[in-house]
Protein backbone atom coordinates (compact mmCIF):
# COMPACT_ATOMS: atom_id res chain seq x y z
CA UNK A 1 0.00 0.00 0.00
CA UNK A 2 2.77 2.42 0.72
CA UNK A 3 4.20 1.79 -2.71
CA UNK A 4 0.79 2.40 -4.40
CA UNK A 5 0.41 6.09 -2.14
CA UNK A 6 4.28 6.95 -3.14
CA UNK A 7 3.57 6.82 -6.78
CA UNK A 8 -0.12 8.71 -6.03
CA UNK A 9 1.57 11.35 -4.49
CA UNK A 10 4.69 11.30 -7.22
CA UNK A 11 1.39 12.34 -9.76
CA UNK A 12 -0.52 14.05 -7.69
CA UNK A 13 2.57 16.41 -6.98
CA UNK A 14 3.11 16.67 -11.64
CA UNK A 15 1.10 19.50 -13.34
CA UNK A 16 -0.15 17.03 -16.10
CA UNK A 17 -1.04 13.64 -14.02
CA UNK A 18 -3.98 12.80 -16.12
CA UNK A 19 -3.12 14.77 -19.45
CA UNK A 20 -0.13 12.83 -20.74
CA UNK A 21 2.90 13.63 -19.94
CA UNK A 22 6.06 14.23 -21.91
CA UNK A 23 7.85 10.49 -21.90
CA UNK A 24 11.35 11.86 -19.80
CA UNK A 25 8.95 12.95 -17.39
CA UNK A 26 7.35 9.88 -17.09
CA UNK A 27 10.99 8.09 -16.63
CA UNK A 28 11.71 10.43 -13.68
CA UNK A 29 8.76 9.63 -11.82
CA UNK A 30 9.37 6.11 -12.62
CA UNK A 31 13.05 6.47 -10.71
CA UNK A 32 11.90 8.22 -8.09
CA UNK A 33 8.67 5.61 -7.11
CA UNK A 34 10.66 2.06 -8.07
CA UNK A 35 12.99 0.75 -4.96
CA UNK A 36 16.46 0.09 -5.00
CA UNK A 37 16.01 -3.45 -6.60
CA UNK A 38 15.12 -1.79 -9.40
CA UNK A 39 16.96 0.84 -12.09
CA UNK A 40 16.42 3.45 -14.76
CA UNK A 41 18.63 3.80 -17.48
CA UNK A 42 19.34 6.52 -20.24
CA UNK A 43 20.63 6.55 -23.42
CA UNK A 44 24.79 6.01 -23.39
CA UNK A 45 24.71 3.06 -20.94
CA UNK A 46 25.47 0.01 -21.70
CA UNK A 47 22.70 -1.20 -19.60
CA UNK A 48 20.29 0.68 -21.87
CA UNK A 49 22.22 -0.40 -24.97
CA UNK A 50 21.65 -3.68 -23.39
CA UNK A 51 17.87 -3.57 -22.82
CA UNK A 52 17.10 -2.10 -26.28
CA UNK A 53 19.04 -4.84 -28.55
CA UNK A 54 16.70 -7.39 -30.16
CA UNK A 55 18.06 -10.21 -32.14
CA UNK A 56 16.76 -8.48 -34.92
CA UNK A 57 18.11 -5.37 -35.87
CA UNK A 58 14.83 -4.04 -37.15
CA UNK A 59 13.15 -4.78 -33.78
CA UNK A 60 15.11 -2.79 -32.03
CA UNK A 61 13.74 1.11 -31.12
CA UNK A 62 15.41 3.89 -29.33
CA UNK A 63 13.56 3.93 -26.25
CA UNK A 64 13.23 7.29 -24.33
CA UNK A 65 14.42 5.30 -21.13
CA UNK A 66 14.35 1.74 -20.17
CA UNK A 67 14.32 0.53 -16.86
CA UNK A 68 14.53 -2.97 -15.34
CA UNK A 69 12.11 -3.85 -12.57
CA UNK A 70 13.55 -5.82 -9.86
CA UNK A 71 10.45 -6.96 -7.71
CA UNK A 72 6.91 -7.90 -9.16
CA UNK A 73 6.05 -4.74 -6.78
CA UNK A 74 8.02 -2.00 -8.41
CA UNK A 75 6.86 -3.71 -11.61
CA UNK A 76 2.98 -2.66 -10.56
CA UNK A 77 4.38 0.98 -9.55
CA UNK A 78 5.96 1.03 -13.11
CA UNK A 79 2.21 -0.02 -14.67
CA UNK A 80 0.27 2.12 -12.26
CA UNK A 81 3.03 5.12 -13.92
CA UNK A 82 2.45 4.38 -17.27
CA UNK A 83 -1.28 4.18 -17.27
CA UNK A 84 -2.25 7.09 -15.33
CA UNK A 85 0.65 9.56 -17.38
CA UNK A 86 -0.58 7.15 -20.81
CA UNK A 87 2.80 7.04 -21.60
CA UNK A 88 3.66 4.35 -24.14
CA UNK A 89 5.64 1.65 -23.16
CA UNK A 90 6.96 -1.88 -24.20
CA UNK A 91 8.15 -5.23 -22.63
CA UNK A 92 11.14 -6.87 -23.39
CA UNK A 93 11.58 -10.49 -22.82
CA UNK A 94 14.78 -12.31 -24.50
CA UNK A 95 14.52 -9.94 -27.50
CA UNK A 96 13.20 -12.26 -30.12
CA UNK A 97 9.94 -11.01 -31.28
CA UNK A 98 10.52 -10.16 -35.45
CA UNK A 99 7.99 -7.82 -35.30
CA UNK A 100 8.69 -4.31 -34.91
CA UNK A 101 6.76 -2.18 -31.22
CA UNK A 102 6.20 -5.64 -30.29
CA UNK A 103 8.85 -5.65 -27.47
CA UNK A 104 10.83 -2.08 -28.51
CA UNK A 105 9.18 1.44 -28.38
CA UNK A 106 10.29 5.06 -28.13
CA UNK A 107 8.98 5.48 -25.68
CA UNK A 108 9.53 3.59 -22.03
CA UNK A 109 11.11 0.10 -22.04
CA UNK A 110 10.31 -1.98 -19.55
CA UNK A 111 13.48 -4.57 -19.63
CA UNK A 112 12.65 -7.64 -17.07
CA UNK A 113 16.39 -8.84 -17.18
CA UNK A 114 16.50 -8.81 -13.77
CA UNK A 115 13.58 -11.60 -13.49
CA UNK A 116 16.30 -14.48 -13.95
CA UNK A 117 15.41 -17.31 -11.32
CA UNK A 118 15.06 -20.70 -12.22
CA UNK A 119 14.33 -22.99 -9.50
CA UNK A 120 12.99 -27.11 -9.74
CA UNK A 121 10.28 -27.61 -7.32
CA UNK A 122 10.98 -31.88 -6.83
CA UNK A 123 7.99 -32.56 -4.96
CA UNK A 124 5.56 -30.97 -7.16
CA UNK A 125 7.82 -31.68 -9.80
CA UNK A 126 7.31 -28.35 -10.88
CA UNK A 127 9.76 -25.62 -12.25
CA UNK A 128 9.55 -21.70 -11.45
CA UNK A 129 11.21 -19.18 -13.89
CA UNK A 130 11.49 -16.05 -14.46
CA UNK A 131 10.21 -14.10 -17.97
CA UNK A 132 13.84 -12.07 -18.48
CA UNK A 133 15.81 -15.07 -19.77
CA UNK A 134 16.38 -17.34 -22.52
CA UNK A 135 15.81 -20.92 -22.97
CA UNK A 136 19.57 -21.73 -22.55
CA UNK A 137 19.00 -20.49 -19.08
CA UNK A 138 16.41 -22.83 -17.87
CA UNK A 139 18.13 -25.69 -19.53
CA UNK A 140 21.22 -25.03 -18.10
CA UNK A 141 19.79 -24.04 -14.45
CA UNK A 142 17.89 -27.81 -14.61
CA UNK A 143 20.91 -30.18 -16.43
CA UNK A 144 21.84 -30.61 -12.87
CA UNK A 145 18.80 -32.38 -11.59
CA UNK A 146 17.88 -34.63 -14.51
CA UNK A 147 14.95 -32.84 -15.33
CA UNK A 148 13.62 -30.48 -17.97
CA UNK A 149 10.27 -28.54 -19.23
CA UNK A 150 8.65 -27.95 -22.65
CA UNK A 151 10.20 -25.10 -24.10
CA UNK A 152 12.41 -23.42 -27.29
CA UNK A 153 14.61 -26.04 -29.92
CA UNK A 154 17.17 -23.24 -30.85
CA UNK A 155 19.50 -21.01 -28.91
CA UNK A 156 19.20 -17.60 -27.80
CA UNK A 157 15.15 -17.73 -27.94
CA UNK A 158 13.32 -16.09 -25.25
CA UNK A 159 10.78 -17.53 -22.36
CA UNK A 160 8.10 -15.13 -22.06
CA UNK A 161 6.96 -14.45 -25.70
CA UNK A 162 7.52 -17.80 -26.18
CA UNK A 163 5.63 -19.35 -22.84
CA UNK A 164 2.71 -16.82 -23.53
CA UNK A 165 2.18 -17.41 -27.00
CA UNK A 166 2.21 -21.07 -27.24
CA UNK A 167 5.32 -22.83 -27.95
CA UNK A 168 6.48 -25.87 -29.91
CA UNK A 169 8.97 -27.94 -28.46
CA UNK A 170 11.41 -30.97 -29.21
CA UNK A 171 8.99 -32.41 -26.65
CA UNK A 172 5.64 -31.50 -27.93
CA UNK A 173 4.79 -34.79 -29.38
CA UNK A 174 5.06 -36.29 -26.13
CA UNK A 175 3.54 -33.28 -23.83
CA UNK A 176 2.08 -30.93 -25.71
CA UNK A 177 2.59 -26.88 -26.33
CA UNK A 178 4.61 -24.76 -23.51
CA UNK A 179 0.92 -23.40 -22.75
CA UNK A 180 -0.24 -27.05 -21.99
CA UNK A 181 2.07 -27.55 -19.54
CA UNK A 182 1.71 -24.09 -17.37
CA UNK A 183 0.47 -24.67 -13.61
CA UNK A 184 0.65 -21.10 -12.87
CA UNK A 185 1.80 -18.17 -13.12
CA UNK A 186 2.30 -14.47 -11.31
CA UNK A 187 1.38 -11.63 -13.17
CA UNK A 188 1.07 -7.87 -12.38
CA UNK A 189 -2.21 -6.55 -13.49
CA UNK A 190 -2.61 -3.05 -15.28
CA UNK A 191 -3.39 -1.63 -11.79
CA UNK A 192 -0.36 -2.22 -10.13
CA UNK A 193 -1.62 -5.72 -8.28
CA UNK A 194 0.59 -8.34 -7.94
CA UNK A 195 -1.49 -11.80 -8.19
CA UNK A 196 -0.63 -15.20 -8.42
CA UNK A 197 -2.98 -17.17 -10.85
CA UNK A 198 -4.01 -20.75 -11.55
CA UNK A 199 -7.07 -22.34 -13.65
CA UNK A 200 -8.35 -22.70 -9.97
CA UNK A 201 -8.04 -19.26 -8.92
CA UNK A 202 -9.09 -17.45 -11.80
CA UNK A 203 -10.32 -19.43 -15.11
CA UNK A 204 -10.90 -16.98 -17.28
CA UNK A 205 -7.43 -15.02 -16.88
CA UNK A 206 -5.61 -18.17 -16.85
CA UNK A 207 -6.59 -18.97 -20.12
CA UNK A 208 -6.93 -15.80 -21.62
CA UNK A 209 -2.73 -15.26 -21.34
CA UNK A 210 -1.88 -18.14 -21.89
CA UNK A 211 -1.36 -17.50 -25.74
CA UNK A 212 -2.59 -13.68 -25.10
CA UNK A 213 1.05 -12.44 -24.46
CA UNK A 214 0.54 -8.84 -22.60
CA UNK A 215 -2.88 -8.10 -23.25
CA UNK A 216 -3.40 -8.56 -19.46
CA UNK A 217 -0.50 -7.37 -17.74
CA UNK A 218 3.33 -7.98 -17.16
CA UNK A 219 3.74 -11.82 -15.83
CA UNK A 220 7.04 -11.65 -13.86
CA UNK A 221 7.42 -15.61 -12.84
CA UNK A 222 5.81 -18.75 -14.87
CA UNK A 223 5.41 -22.18 -12.86
CA UNK A 224 5.16 -25.14 -15.67
CA UNK A 225 5.23 -28.74 -15.24
CA UNK A 226 8.89 -30.83 -15.36
CA UNK A 227 9.74 -33.98 -16.45
CA UNK A 228 12.62 -36.40 -16.76
CA UNK A 229 15.24 -36.06 -18.63
CA UNK A 230 18.65 -37.75 -19.26
CA UNK A 231 20.65 -37.64 -22.89
CA UNK A 232 19.40 -37.07 -25.89
CA UNK A 233 20.29 -38.11 -29.39
CA UNK A 234 20.59 -36.02 -32.40
CA UNK A 235 22.12 -32.41 -34.04
CA UNK A 236 21.96 -30.31 -37.40
CA UNK A 237 23.56 -31.72 -40.56
CA UNK A 238 24.25 -29.42 -43.43
CA UNK A 239 22.87 -30.33 -47.09
CA UNK A 240 24.47 -28.13 -49.97
CA UNK A 241 22.43 -27.97 -53.63
CA UNK A 242 19.08 -27.63 -54.34
CA UNK A 243 18.54 -30.98 -56.65
CA UNK A 244 18.84 -34.27 -56.11
CA UNK A 245 19.88 -33.97 -52.68
CA UNK A 246 16.98 -31.58 -51.76
CA UNK A 247 14.61 -33.91 -53.20
CA UNK A 248 15.79 -37.01 -51.34
CA UNK A 249 15.08 -34.45 -47.95
CA UNK A 250 11.72 -33.68 -49.27
CA UNK A 251 10.61 -37.09 -50.06
CA UNK A 252 12.56 -37.69 -46.45
CA UNK A 253 11.04 -35.30 -44.46
CA UNK A 254 7.15 -36.03 -46.44
CA UNK A 255 7.70 -39.43 -44.98
CA UNK A 256 8.63 -38.81 -41.84
CA UNK A 257 5.67 -37.15 -41.07
CA UNK A 258 3.59 -39.40 -42.90
CA UNK A 259 5.19 -42.42 -41.11
CA UNK A 260 6.95 -41.83 -37.73
CA UNK A 261 4.35 -42.05 -35.03
CA UNK A 262 7.09 -42.30 -32.36
CA UNK A 263 6.54 -39.24 -30.13
CA UNK A 264 10.34 -38.91 -29.05
CA UNK A 265 11.35 -38.51 -32.36
CA UNK A 266 11.29 -34.95 -34.05
CA UNK A 267 12.95 -33.19 -37.14
CA UNK A 268 13.14 -29.61 -38.20
CA UNK A 269 14.29 -29.57 -41.91
CA UNK A 270 14.89 -25.74 -43.36
CA UNK A 271 15.33 -24.60 -46.46
CA UNK A 272 17.72 -21.85 -46.82
CA UNK A 273 19.80 -19.97 -49.40
CA UNK A 274 22.53 -17.85 -47.74
CA UNK A 275 23.83 -14.93 -50.04
CA UNK A 276 23.22 -16.52 -52.92
CA UNK A 277 24.34 -19.78 -51.85
CA UNK A 278 21.57 -23.14 -50.90
CA UNK A 279 22.10 -25.40 -47.92
CA UNK A 280 18.92 -26.45 -46.27
CA UNK A 281 19.75 -27.98 -43.10
CA UNK A 282 18.10 -30.38 -41.21
CA UNK A 283 18.18 -31.16 -37.16
CA UNK A 284 17.14 -34.73 -35.96
CA UNK A 285 15.68 -34.79 -32.14
CA UNK A 286 15.81 -38.58 -30.00
CA UNK A 287 14.32 -38.07 -26.55
CA UNK A 288 17.19 -41.19 -25.73
CA UNK A 289 20.24 -42.08 -26.19
CA UNK A 290 19.84 -43.84 -29.39
CA UNK A 291 16.80 -44.02 -31.98
CA UNK A 292 15.39 -47.02 -33.22
CA UNK A 293 16.32 -48.28 -36.38
CA UNK A 294 14.63 -46.41 -39.35
CA UNK A 295 13.34 -43.75 -38.17
CA UNK A 296 16.29 -41.26 -39.26
CA UNK A 297 17.85 -43.62 -42.15
CA UNK A 298 16.79 -41.45 -45.03
CA UNK A 299 17.81 -38.43 -43.33
CA UNK A 300 21.03 -39.86 -42.75
CA UNK A 301 21.35 -41.01 -45.91
CA UNK A 302 21.44 -37.47 -47.81
CA UNK A 303 24.74 -36.59 -48.38
CA UNK A 304 25.86 -33.60 -46.00
CA UNK A 305 28.41 -31.09 -46.83
CA UNK A 306 28.56 -30.65 -42.78
CA UNK A 307 27.01 -33.20 -39.23
CA UNK A 308 26.96 -32.33 -35.93
CA UNK A 309 25.04 -35.42 -34.91
CA UNK A 310 25.93 -37.66 -31.14
CA UNK A 311 23.94 -38.75 -28.10
CA UNK A 312 24.48 -35.53 -25.85
CA UNK A 313 22.67 -33.46 -23.31
CA UNK A 314 19.34 -31.39 -24.30
CA UNK A 315 21.07 -28.34 -23.79
CA UNK A 316 23.86 -29.08 -26.47
CA UNK A 317 21.30 -30.11 -28.58
CA UNK A 318 19.75 -26.53 -28.69
CA UNK A 319 22.89 -25.08 -28.90
CA UNK A 320 23.97 -26.97 -32.14
CA UNK A 321 22.55 -24.23 -34.08
CA UNK A 322 23.77 -20.45 -33.97
CA UNK A 323 21.25 -18.27 -33.46
CA UNK A 324 23.00 -14.65 -33.26
CA UNK A 325 21.85 -12.09 -35.83
CA UNK A 326 22.35 -8.48 -37.35
CA UNK A 327 20.47 -7.99 -39.45
CA UNK A 328 16.62 -6.89 -40.18
CA UNK A 329 14.19 -9.80 -40.54
CA UNK A 330 10.81 -10.80 -40.15
CA UNK A 331 8.92 -14.07 -39.52
CA UNK A 332 5.67 -15.23 -41.47
CA UNK A 333 3.54 -18.51 -41.47
CA UNK A 334 1.52 -20.85 -42.80
CA UNK A 335 -1.00 -23.77 -40.69
CA UNK A 336 -0.87 -26.70 -42.46
CA UNK A 337 -2.32 -30.12 -41.37
CA UNK A 338 0.18 -32.50 -43.67
CA UNK A 339 3.30 -31.97 -45.24
CA UNK A 340 2.86 -33.72 -48.89
CA UNK A 341 5.68 -33.95 -51.58
CA UNK A 342 3.82 -31.57 -53.66
CA UNK A 343 3.54 -28.68 -50.86
CA UNK A 344 7.47 -29.64 -50.13
CA UNK A 345 8.36 -28.67 -53.98
CA UNK A 346 6.19 -25.91 -53.34
CA UNK A 347 8.58 -25.24 -50.48
CA UNK A 348 11.85 -25.28 -52.47
CA UNK A 349 10.06 -23.47 -54.98
CA UNK A 350 9.15 -20.22 -52.95
CA UNK A 351 12.66 -20.58 -51.73
CA UNK A 352 14.21 -20.20 -54.79
CA UNK A 353 12.43 -17.64 -56.12
CA UNK A 354 11.99 -14.45 -53.73
CA UNK A 355 15.75 -15.87 -53.26
CA UNK A 356 16.23 -14.30 -56.48
CA UNK A 357 13.41 -11.83 -56.57
CA UNK A 358 14.98 -9.97 -53.43
CA UNK A 359 18.99 -10.53 -53.86
CA UNK A 360 18.26 -6.77 -55.04
CA UNK A 361 16.30 -5.48 -52.30
CA UNK A 362 19.49 -6.28 -49.48
CA UNK A 363 17.91 -9.84 -49.11
CA UNK A 364 20.81 -11.69 -47.28
CA UNK A 365 18.99 -14.96 -45.98
CA UNK A 366 15.87 -17.03 -47.28
CA UNK A 367 14.66 -19.62 -44.87
CA UNK A 368 11.42 -21.69 -44.48
CA UNK A 369 11.04 -23.56 -41.76
CA UNK A 370 9.11 -26.75 -42.05
CA UNK A 371 7.76 -28.79 -38.83
CA UNK A 372 6.03 -31.99 -38.84
CA UNK A 373 5.01 -32.85 -35.67
CA UNK A 374 2.34 -35.36 -35.08
CA UNK A 375 -1.03 -34.30 -35.39
CA UNK A 376 -2.29 -35.48 -32.15
CA UNK A 377 0.35 -32.27 -30.75
CA UNK A 378 -2.64 -30.53 -29.88
CA UNK A 379 -4.66 -33.52 -27.70
CA UNK A 380 -2.27 -32.63 -25.03
CA UNK A 381 -4.56 -29.69 -23.67
CA UNK A 382 -7.91 -29.71 -23.30
CA UNK A 383 -10.64 -27.83 -25.15
CA UNK A 384 -10.60 -24.36 -24.14
CA UNK A 385 -7.88 -24.57 -21.92
CA UNK A 386 -5.45 -21.76 -23.27
CA UNK A 387 -6.63 -18.87 -25.82
CA UNK A 388 -3.84 -20.69 -28.32
CA UNK A 389 -4.30 -22.43 -30.09
CA UNK A 390 -8.07 -21.03 -30.52
CA UNK A 391 -9.24 -24.37 -31.80
CA UNK A 392 -7.92 -27.95 -30.87
CA UNK A 393 -10.04 -29.85 -33.43
CA UNK A 394 -7.28 -30.78 -35.70
CA UNK A 395 -3.56 -30.30 -35.45
CA UNK A 396 -1.46 -27.87 -37.18
CA UNK A 397 1.68 -27.96 -38.08
CA UNK A 398 3.36 -24.21 -38.28
CA UNK A 399 5.80 -23.67 -41.29
CA UNK A 400 8.13 -20.67 -40.56
CA UNK A 401 9.04 -18.61 -43.31
CA UNK A 402 12.51 -15.92 -42.55
CA UNK A 403 13.86 -13.57 -44.45
CA UNK A 404 16.69 -11.42 -43.43
CA UNK A 405 18.49 -8.31 -45.08
CA UNK A 406 20.61 -5.24 -44.78
CA UNK A 407 18.36 -2.10 -45.06
CA UNK A 408 15.82 -0.15 -43.82
CA UNK A 409 15.07 1.02 -46.54
CA UNK A 410 13.85 -1.96 -48.06
CA UNK A 411 11.26 -3.21 -44.93
CA UNK A 412 8.31 -2.85 -46.64
CA UNK A 413 9.53 -4.79 -50.00
CA UNK A 414 10.54 -7.81 -47.50
CA UNK A 415 7.42 -7.55 -45.83
CA UNK A 416 5.03 -7.67 -48.58
CA UNK A 417 7.28 -10.43 -50.36
CA UNK A 418 6.98 -13.01 -46.91
CA UNK A 419 2.86 -12.10 -47.10
CA UNK A 420 3.01 -13.07 -50.60
CA UNK A 421 5.07 -16.22 -50.30
CA UNK A 422 2.49 -17.14 -47.11
CA UNK A 423 -0.60 -16.72 -49.49
CA UNK A 424 0.88 -18.47 -51.96
CA UNK A 425 1.69 -21.57 -49.54
CA UNK A 426 -1.61 -21.76 -48.17
CA UNK A 427 -3.41 -21.82 -51.63
CA UNK A 428 -1.30 -24.81 -52.48
CA UNK A 429 -2.35 -26.55 -49.17
CA UNK A 430 -6.12 -25.42 -50.37
CA UNK A 431 -5.72 -26.68 -53.42
CA UNK A 432 -4.32 -30.11 -52.26
CA UNK A 433 -7.41 -30.64 -49.67
CA UNK A 434 -5.87 -29.45 -46.53
CA UNK A 435 -8.52 -27.71 -44.45
CA UNK A 436 -6.44 -24.92 -43.63
CA UNK A 437 -8.30 -22.17 -45.33
CA UNK A 438 -9.84 -20.52 -41.70
CA UNK A 439 -6.63 -22.24 -40.18
CA UNK A 440 -5.39 -19.50 -36.90
CA UNK A 441 -1.85 -18.73 -37.40
CA UNK A 442 0.75 -19.08 -34.72
CA UNK A 443 1.65 -15.30 -33.41
CA UNK A 444 4.97 -16.12 -32.51
CA UNK A 445 5.56 -16.59 -36.25
CA UNK A 446 3.05 -14.14 -38.21
CA UNK A 447 4.25 -10.76 -39.45
CA UNK A 448 3.03 -7.51 -38.87
CA UNK A 449 -0.55 -6.47 -39.98
CA UNK A 450 -1.52 -9.97 -39.41
CA UNK A 451 -5.49 -9.99 -38.45
CA UNK A 452 -5.58 -10.67 -34.37
CA UNK A 453 -8.22 -12.79 -35.20
CA UNK A 454 -6.45 -14.68 -37.36
CA UNK A 455 -4.23 -15.21 -34.43
CA UNK A 456 -6.73 -15.47 -31.78
CA UNK A 457 -9.93 -17.18 -33.72
CA UNK A 458 -12.63 -18.28 -31.57
CA UNK A 459 -10.66 -17.40 -28.54
CA UNK A 460 -11.15 -13.76 -28.91
CA UNK A 461 -14.81 -13.34 -27.15
CA UNK A 462 -13.73 -14.53 -24.32
CA UNK A 463 -10.38 -12.61 -24.11
CA UNK A 464 -11.93 -9.45 -24.99
CA UNK A 465 -14.73 -9.93 -21.85
CA UNK A 466 -11.44 -11.14 -19.43
CA UNK A 467 -9.98 -7.56 -20.96
CA UNK A 468 -12.55 -5.58 -19.63
CA UNK A 469 -12.08 -7.13 -16.79
CA UNK A 470 -8.30 -6.99 -16.10
CA UNK A 471 -7.57 -3.63 -18.00
CA UNK A 472 -10.70 -1.22 -18.50
CA UNK A 473 -8.40 1.97 -18.89
CA UNK A 474 -6.46 -0.07 -21.86
CA UNK A 475 -3.55 0.60 -19.72
CA UNK A 476 -1.80 -2.43 -21.74
CA UNK A 477 -2.83 -1.08 -25.48
CA UNK A 478 0.33 1.32 -24.86
CA UNK A 479 2.20 -1.46 -25.13
CA UNK A 480 2.49 -3.18 -28.51
CA UNK A 481 1.60 -6.57 -29.69
CA UNK A 482 -1.54 -8.51 -31.02
CA UNK A 483 -3.62 -6.20 -29.18
CA UNK A 484 -7.23 -7.82 -28.15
Amino acid sequence: MRGAALVTALLAGSACANAGLNVTTTCHLIAKAISNKSAVFWPGSPSYTQDNLHWATSSSDVSTCSVEPGTAQDVGKILQILGTTKTPFAVKGGGHATNAGFSSTTGVLVAMSRFSNVTYNSAPQTVDYGTGIIWDDVYEALEPFGVNIVGGRVSGVGVAGFSLGGGYSWLTNQHGLTVDNVAGFEIVLPNGQVTEVTRQSDADLFFSVLGGYNNFGIVTRITAKAYPQGQVWGGIRVILGVGDNWDALNNATAKFQAEVTDPKAQILPTYNIFAGTPAATVIMFYDGTTPPAGIFDDLMAIPAAQEDVSTRSFLSLVQATPSSLTTRAVFNTVSLTTLSPSLMRAVVNETQFWAAKLTPASANFISYDVEPFLTSLFTHGTVQATAYPPTRARGLLPLNIYYAWDLAADDAVMQAAIKQSAAHLKAVAVAEGQNVADAPVYGNYAAPGTSVQDVFGDSLPRMRKTKQRIDPHNVMALAGGWKV
